[in-house]
């Protein structure tokens, strides 16, 4: 650029110092600090949504000795740690709230069909029944499963019980140790080991 060019004013330097005007912030509210406050800390019990202004020294110091239960009884303090428990909400008891006289009350809310094992609509005039046995579940079988069936000599319909036994049996059978040491029978064994492995990762034994 050319010293004599109309646009060229002026070499701008950095200032020694920071020119800009600070503003103000405020001050910790802690008696006889004059630092900035930079933390908040909430006043209390009964001034819900209002807070101190401490710089962070004296915020540490203020929340160490904090105590949001100061000044109560043990009662208030109990009444309190049990209304925490459904968030300070009203509540009420089972079937009292909204609920007309006792006979409307039982022809609206008729509990002779409901299964009352626990016993928890006995003030309704619920009476306890036992439950319905629930239906056994039928598993599909896949082809590797009913191979493995045939492999035991076992119904697909047999128990945990009646296929471990099958299990134990046929190993006893065809071990080579129970046959005089003959390794005819390996195959067949190994087969076994192989049925009875995959019904127990497939969860029928």
């Amino acid at each position: 650029m050319k010293l004599d060019s109309p646009i060229f004013d002026r070499i701008r330097v950095k200032p020694d110092r920071d020119r800009r005007v600070k503003a103000e912030g405020p001050t910790c509210e802690w008696e006889g600090c004059c630092n900035a406050a930079t933390h908040r800390a909430p006043k209390g019990r009964q001034h819900e949504g209002q807070f101190w202004r401490f710089c962070f020294d004296h915020v540490r110091a203020y929340n160490q000795s904090y105590n949001y239960f100061s000044g109560m009884g043990d009662d208030a303090v109990a009444a309190y740690q049990k209304d925490a428990l459904t968030g300070h909400r009203p509540t009420w008891k089972m079937g009292s709230r909204g609920a007309g006289s006792a006979a409307e009350h039982s022809r609206r809310h008729s509990t002779e069909d409901i299964g009352d094992p626990f016993g928890m609509f006995g003030e309704m005039g619920g009476r306890a029944r036992p439950e319905p046995e629930p239906e056994r579940e039928s598993r599909m079988i896949r082809n590797a499963e009913r191979r493995a069936f045939e492999s035991l000599g076992v119904e697909a319909s047999a128990t945990a019980e009646e296929i471990k036994a099958r299990f134990k049996l046929l190993v006893k059978k065809y071990h080579p140790d129970a046959n005089g040491g003959d390794n005819s029978t390996e195959d067949r064994l190994r087969d076994v080991i192989q049925a009875y492995n995959h019904l127990k990762s497939a969860g029928f034994c």
